[in-house]
């Protein structure tokens, strides 16, 4: 049995999107659901309530009006996370889970997009700086993934985009200094994968997942899941990206399909 994660961009959906996508993660496989793009809305509060009702952990701090952030689902016990951030901080959830060699801490981060704008630049700016002072070290004796749509590219990113700066790359440089490695990149070093690509076709990989130095050896499996955002009948904008770790996950809870359980306004 292995601990599962998936990152998934919910896209702030509809209700009607939102109760097909409760349908499709309902039926995932793994333990552990990072919801990024989230909102104060109709959509993100059916999810979370359906969730909540059938017996699930779920973090979800309401984002304001007008603003987006994580939600982190769980079919196993969600227990309180010491990282705290005080700028934006529906955009950086997390929370831990168990397992027989110890507590693994997941942190779900959805970074902010931005323009040409200064406003929006020095937003990302901030929030990036932000989480490179709250985001603790990846050290050997350290347990945690950082995942979630990042909204920043690798900096060797094919194809090579004029528009991103510096101190975008620099994050995703940072993470790799301080003992966290790109989970897609250790098993997959030379493969050309996109989780968001625009109307002219070019490809973005904004989706990501790190793992601390003391998991990475348990790294099983990391990859994309394109048919939420390939499909017809789409489910949203990006690809998800699912983690496998060879860790035997603990505290199970006792969870009903949440499809069909009768719901209460909670949020």
């Amino acid at each position: 049995m292995t601990l599962d994660a998936l990152t998934f961009n919910l896209n702030n959906p509809s209700q009607e999107r939102a109760e097909r996508q409760l349908s499709y993660l309902a039926s995932r496989p793994e333990q552990v659901l990072v919801l990024t793009e989230t909102a104060n809305s109709a959509g993100c509060q059916h999810l979370a309530q359906h969730f909540t009702d059938a017996g699930y952990h779920v973090q979800f701090p309401l984002p304001e009006r007008g603003e987006r952030g994580v939600m982190i689902v769980s079919r196993l016990e969600l227990t309180p996370s010491d990282i705290r951030f005080e700028y934006l901080p529906h955009r950086a959830v997390a929370a831990t889970v168990n397992t027989l060699t110890g507590p693994v801490e997941i942190l779900g981060l959805y970074v902010p997009s931005r323009d040409a704008s200064p406003a929006k630049t020095q937003r990302k700016k901030r929030f990036l700086e932000q989480a490179r002072h709250t985001i603790p070290a990846g050290e050997e004796e350290t347990h945690r993934i950082v995942m979630g749509d990042f909204n920043i590219l690798e900096p060797n990113h094919h194809p090579k985009y004029p528009f991103f700066r510096p101190f975008e790359y620099d994050f995703y440089s940072w993470l790799d200094r301080n003992g966290y490695q790109d989970a897609f990149r250790r098993l997959h070093p030379d493969a050309a994968e996109y989780s968001w690509v625009g109307r002219t076709g070019d490809g973005y990989r904004y989706d990501h997942a790190h793992v601390s130095a003391g998991i990475a050896d348990s790294l099983r499996g990391c990859y994309y899941i394109h048919e939420p955002r390939t499909a017809a009948n789409r489910l949203t904008d990006h690809s998800g990206l699912a983690v496998q770790l060879d860790l035997v996950p603990v505290g199970a809870l006792p969870v009903q399909d949440p499809q069909r359980v009768a719901t209460k306004a909670l949020f």
